[in-house]
C-alpha cells in the first residue's frame, strides 16, 4: 500500500501493471468461470482504489484515463448492462408511451385552444384591417402568394422529398419546444410564431384567394401536425411548471422524473410527425378529392387519440408514468414529508 503524498506514477504503474492487465484480460472475456468471475471483482476493487490514491496523491493525467476506460469497462461485467430486448420496444409503445402522451393530455388542449384562438384572432384582424394587410406585403405580393406561391410550395418537390423535409423541419420545431421547455418562455415564443403565421396565411387567402383552398391544403396533415406541436408545448410547458410546483417530491427529483418521461414523449413525436410528413407528402394536394383528405386527415388524429386516451389512460391507472423502469432510471432517496 503506497502510503504518504509523494507517489512516482511511474513506480507505481511497475507495481500494479500485472493487476492491470489482467483485470483488462478478465474484462474482455465472454465468459468467466466462477473463480475468475470473484478474481475479477476483487481486481475491480483493488483498481478502484488505486485509481483513487492517483487522484489524491499523483494526478498523471494519461495514467487517471487509463485507469478510469479500465474501470468502466470492468463496471459493466460486473454490474452487467441492460440489452435492449424486443420486450423493451414492445413494452414503450405499448405502455410507456401511451402513458406519457396521456399524462400531457390536458397540456395539449390547453396549448391547442390557445393556438387556435391566436391564429383566428390574427386572421380576423389582419382580413378586416387593411393597415395591418398592408404591413404583410404589397397587394401584387400578397395576390401572388394567394393564387400561385401557397399552394405551389405543395407541389414543388418529389412526395418523398417533400415528406422529408418537413419531417425535418417539424422534429426541429418540436425538439426546441421540448428542450427548451423549461424555460417557460421559449415554447410560448414558438408556439406564438407559428399561430401568428397560420393566421396571417389565412387572412391573405381570404382577402386575395379563396379560403376553402386554405382549409383544404392545411387541415389533411395540419390536424396532426400541429397537435405535435401542441403535444411538444405542452410537454415544455409542463416541465417548466414542475419545477415551479413540484408538490410533495423534491425539485431534483421531479424534474428528473418529468424529464425522463420528457424523452419518451420526444421519441414518439419522432413518428408522429413522420406520419404527419407522409400525410403531408403523399396526400396534401394530391390527385384526391378534398373530403378524402380531410378523411385522411381526420383519421389520423383520431388514431393518436385513441392510442393515447385508451391505453394511456389503463397504463396511467396501473402505476406508469412513462418514465424509465427502476433500473435503468436509478435509485432515489427517500424522502421524508
Amino acid at each position: 500500500m503506497w502510503q504518504g503524498t509523494d507517489v512516482d506514477p511511474d513506480a507505481f504503474a511497475a507495481v500494479h501493471e500485472p493487476q492491470w492487465r489482467r483485470l483488462e484480460e478478465l474484462s474482455r472475456r465472454r465468459e468467466l468461470s466462477g473463480p475468475e468471475a470473484d478474481e475479477l471483482v476483487r481486481l475491480y476493487q483493488a483498481t478502484a482504489g488505486h485509481l483513487s490514491a492517483l487522484r489524491s496523491s499523483a494526478p498523471d493525467p494519461q495514467l487517471v484515463s487509463r485507469l478510469s476506460v479500465l474501470l468502466g469497462h470492468a463496471r459493466g461485467r460486473v454490474a452487467g448492462t441492460h440489452e435492449l430486448r424486443l420486450s423493451d420496444v414492445v413494452r414503450f409503445f405499448a405502455v410507456s408511451l401511451p402513458a406519457a402522451f396521456y399524462r400531457v393530455r390536458w397540456w395539449t388542449i390547453g396549448v391547442a385552444l390557445a393556438f387556435v384562438a391566436l391564429a383566428v384572432a390574427t386572421g380576423v384582424n389582419a382580413a378586416t384591417n387593411p393597415a395591418v394587410m398592408s404591413q404583410l406585403g404589397t397587394p401584387t405580393q400578397l395576390e401572388e402568394y394567394a393564387q400561385e406561391a401557397f399552394a405551389a410550395y405543395y407541389n414543388n418537390y418529389p412526395a418523398p422529398d417533400f415528406a422529408a423535409q418537413v419531417w425535418t423541419n417539424n422534429a426541429w420545431i418540436a425538439a426546441q419546444c421540448i428542450g427548451l421547455g423549461i424555460t417557460g418562455a421559449f415554447p410560448v415564443y414558438v408556439l406564438y410564431q407559428n399561430a401568428v403565421a397560420i393566421g396571417q396565411a389565412g387572412a391573405i387567402m381570404e382577402v386575395y384567394g379563396d379560403l376553402e383552398v386554405f382549409f383544404a391544403l392545411i387541415l389533411p396533415h395540419g390536424l396532426m401536425e400541429l397537435s405535435a406541436v401542441f403535444i411538444a408545448g405542452g410537454t415544455g410547458l409542463k416541465l417548466f411548471w414542475t419545477a415551479v410546483a413540484p408538490g410533495r417530491r423534491s425539485r431534483a427529483q421531479a424534474l428528473a422524473q418529468e424529464g425522463r418521461s420528457l424523452i419518451t414523449v420526444a421519441v414518439g413525436l419522432v413518428v408522429v410527425l413522420g406520419v404527419s410528413g407522409l400525410v403531408e407528402g403523399f396526400v396534401t394536394g394530391s390527385f384526391l378529392p378534398t373530403w378524402a383528405e380531410l378523411t385522411i386527415g381526420a383519421l389520423v388524429l383520431a388514431a393518436y387519440w385513441a392510442y393515447a386516451l385508451l391505453p394511456g389512460r389503463w397504463a396511467v391507472r396501473s402505476g406508469e408514468v412513462g418514465d424509465l423502469e427502476r433500473d435503468l432510471a436509478g435509485h432515489v432517496l427517500a424522502e421524508a414529508g
